[in-house]
């Protein structure tokens, strides 16, 4: 049964909106991508200056109450965050920011208790520390059901045991949003979020990851062996974590798409004003109408996923249910930035396959898109589920 059909609706800007967006679009300009190529080369960014310089400005925790370190600002600043952050020359920096503001701290905003945000998410909504989200395993990526990571209680304190991999953050992050079982029961039950102050006796890197794209952005595996915390760490309510954890999802995926329009956008219009000052055969190469055809038909999907994303911004806006607009809003996003990053490289020739010209990158870093954050087939398997295209 296809899903009943609802008006849509989009979000309209202010002028604050705008003047947030010319904020944030210079300090991209100004702070952050002169330093990229060097990140870029280093493997690294040093997050906690930038993460400072981010809070410092105000982009950091926008929708948060102000009583707990954040703005107090409406959804739509999310929203022009996101699409200035995909102006960003790596989406290593634009996605480690964004586990910062969206993956990370959504739940402890949510449901944590005032002590637990005042030592932890204030901090964080400042720039003072580094967060970072510690839920996929060696065997438990789409199927978050599946994590083995124990916290057993004893006395006032959860010891946990176990691994985490693809940890974005991970050799820099002062707390983790740790998702962990905390009782026998299997599947989805049983489990909380938990934070943990990576400073902890038994907390360690095991290893940064070298990743294909993305690479600005540290990205580990960490362990944690007898590693104690106090169980007033816990983020709501114990055994619900999984739940908590699925609601922050969808904040993931929607920061995620809107930086994606962004970079899609940005490249469409970078692609095109190359063509126009390459020659080929006595004329611009903007004069195929080939070309032409291409960038219009990538265009018009791209303004259609913006389009999504400002319905799924609106209904989030009202306080509804985003979780099947966020899911349709990833699955297009993580396929068409894939042929946007292969169409720019594409009509750049054997330019754009130099390290030297920024397709390359772009191709790299667009590919993870479809993967993190629950990969395409997971999105597809939610939406038949969600659609009742399943028995």
């Amino acid at each position: 049964m296809a899903p009943a059909a609802v008006p849509f609706r989009s979000v309209r800007f202010s002028a604050e909106h705008e003047q947030f967006r010319a904020s944030v679009r210079a300090f991209v300009a100004r702070e952050i991508n002169p330093c990229v190529d060097e990140w870029e080369a280093a493997g690294v960014f040093p997050a906690h200056d930038l993460f400072a310089r981010l809070g410092a400005a105000g982009f950091l925790g926008l929708e948060y109450d102000p009583g707990d370190g954040g703005q107090g600002a409406d959804h739509g600043y999310t929203l022009v965050l996101g699409e200035e952050l995909g102006g960003i020359d790596a989406n290593g920096v634009a996605m480690a920011i964004s586990v910062q503001t969206d993956m990370a701290t959504p739940s402890l905003a949510r449901f944590g208790t005032p002590a637990l945000k005042a030592r932890y998410l204030a901090p964080a909504c400042r720039g003072e520390a580094v967060a970072a989200i510690a839920v996929t395993e060696p065997d438990a990526g789409s199927d978050v059901a599946g994590l083995r990571t124990r916290a057993v209680r004893d006395g006032d304190e959860w010891v946990l045991n176990g691994t985490k991999l693809y940890i974005t953050n991970g050799t820099q992050a002062d707390w983790l949003c740790l998702l962990a079982r905390t009782s026998e029961e299997g599947g989805h039950r049983g489990m909380s979020q938990i934070v943990v102050p990576t400073d902890r006796p038994g907390v360690t890197v095991s290893r940064k990851l070298d990743k294909l794209g993305n690479r600005c952005s540290d990205t580990a595996e960490l362990a944690f062996v007898d590693v104690r915390v106090p169980v007033a760490n816990t983020i709501g309510e114990i055994g619900r974590g999984f739940q908590q954890q699925m609601a922050q999802f969808q904040n993931e995926r929607m920061i995620a798409c809107y930086i994606a329009w962004g970079q899609m956008h940005r490249a469409l219009d970078r692609t095109a004003e190359h063509l126009k000052h390459r020659r080929a055969f006595g004329e611009p190469l903007i004069a195929n109408q080939h070309l032409q055809y291409e960038l219009a038909s990538l265009a018009a999907e791209v303004e259609a996923l913006r389009q999504v994303n400002h319905g799924c911004a609106d209904s989030y806006l009202a306080g509804e249910d985003t979780t099947r607009l966020a899911t349709v809003a990833k699955l297009l996003a993580g396929r068409l930035n894939r042929r946007v990053a292969d169409t720019c490289l594409q009509f750049h020739g054997g330019l754009g396959y130099m390290e030297e010209t920024w397709t390359a990158r772009y191709l790299r870093d667009a590919r993870l898109l479809g993967i993190g954050g629950g990969a395409d087939e997971v999105m597809l398997r939610t939406l038949a589920r969600l659609d009742g295209f399943t028995p």
